[in-house]
């Protein structure tokens, strides 16, 4: 149902995250739910929740925890913001790749998978290397994927 009324949209806990940053309970976060979207959580058991939002603007996580019995108490919600703050943490993209595997990736991303360490001037294994490394950076598990996602983040 929230992903097909497009309740994202108009979900009072986003609204929050893209405005605030830290933690809150729903209960206090004066955020209006002209949809009722709390409301309708209630239904399905969702009672108590807190929202958490951190990170820069251009790399927001904002997260969301719920119980039926109860409010969470304050340790749960330092807890639970100190988990999603360290999940964002890990995850955020690299700034940058070295040299070494910006042209490893170009070499690949351009169709000179054969001939991409002849082109580099540099052994096969010495290729292998700048690609793991480069996957390693980019959390990725293929060279493919990890290619994509320099491109997204435009470091190639």
């Amino acid at each position: 149902m929230y992903n097909k009324e497009a309740y994202a949209l108009r979900d009072p806990m986003i609204t929050w995250g893209f405005s605030e940053t830290g933690v809150q309970r729903w209960s206090a976060m004066n955020i209006p739910d002209p949809f009722d979207i709390l409301g309708q959580a209630r239904e399905f058991g969702m009672n108590y929740g807190i929202i958490v939002s951190c990170g820069l603007m251009k790399s927001r996580t904002i997260a969301s925890g719920c119980r039926s019995d109860r409010e969470f108490t304050a340790d749960e919600m330092s807890a639970y913001s100190k988990l999603i703050k360290h999940l964002h943490d890990i995850t955020q993209p690299p700034q940058a790749l070295t040299d070494a595997q910006i042209e490893a990736s170009r070499c690949i991303a351009e169709g000179d998978r054969n001939a991409a360490a002849a082109r580099l001037n540099i052994s096969e294994s010495a290729l292998k290397v700048r690609l793991s490394s480069a996957l390693t950076s980019l959390m990725a598990r293929t060279t493919a994927e990890a290619i994509q996602r320099a491109r997204d983040y435009r470091l190639l």
